[in-house]
């Protein structure tokens, strides 16, 4: 159950630039002390992907790329940089279309997105971060370490920020979870009105991790935040979960 009265977001301040190696949890713990933040059993930590990535090493030095001739064109027609067209097209298990300088990718994890996660924001110069290899066991990761840091339980979502289909703006969505159930179904349920729910399943995971944007910003430094309060299904958790297979997709 999902339900909740009341939820608090919590930015997380003070998180310095992540490297390659560096420990996550121990940062968060680091931060939430110095900001005397205290946290509670069952708070939600969500974390921004790019931190996740730096941490584990998911940074390409653009100079080490030799772009294809497939990159050079495209990149040629759209005004784009060809070394980072052909990291995108080596992160992308297939093309979904390619079209007006944009490309759709759906990656090796299974995920459907502009430029295969590939970002040069917030990155240093010179480079581009990659989307974690694993995101669920990343999530795992931090949430273990928090627990045994801090000695209470927590769920974790890594999160970034996704386009989405007929819709213009983008929203934070989780990639990795651990933790929480990331579906909340609904069906088999009944409406206020008696009616019995046969298809409704929401993705609570993806509105956590929406709604912890809105502290965490794209440009502020923020790169996690705590969600309180929030009553969820105690569960190991997947991100993949959220990926609908490719027989329900209507659009494949």
């Amino acid at each position: 159950m999902s339900m909740t009265s009341e939820i608090i977001i919590i930015p997380v301040p003070g998180m310095p630039e992540v490297v390659e190696g560096d420990e996550v949890a121990a940062l968060t713990i680091a931060a939430l002390r110095a900001a005397n933040i205290v946290c509670v059993d069952r708070d939600v930590l969500v974390i921004a992907q790019k931190i996740v990535s730096k941490s584990e090493g998911r940074i390409v030095l653009l100079d080490s790329v030799a772009p294809s001739l497939r990159a050079r064109e495209w990149a040629q027609a759209y005004g784009k940089d060809a070394r980072v067209v052909e990291v995108v097209l080596r992160q992308s298990r297939r093309i979904v279309r390619m079209e007006r300088g944009v490309i759709i990718c759906e990656t090796e994890h299974g995920f459907v997105c502009a430029n295969a996660g590939v970002d040069a924001s917030n990155a240093a110069e010179g480079t581009v971060v990659l989307l974690p290899e694993d995101p669920d066991a990343s999530a795992r990761r931090i949430r273990l370490a928090m627990e045994r840091g801090l000695g209470l339980r927590f769920a974790v979502i890594v999160a970034d920020t996704f386009g989405r289909p007929w819709r213009e703006g983008l929203v934070n969505v989780g990639l990795g979870v651990s933790g929480l159930a990331p579906l909340t179904d609904y069906r088999g349920r009944r409406d206020w009105h008696g009616r019995l729910l046969s298809s409704t399943v929401i993705a609570l995971a993806d509105e956590l991790a929406s709604a912890a944007e809105i502290v965490m910003g794209k440009s502020a430094g923020v790169p996690v935040a705590i969600i309180r309060g929030v009553k969820f299904e105690a569960a190991e958790g997947s991100g993949r979960d959220m990926i609908r297979p490719a027989e329900n997709d209507l659009f494949r």
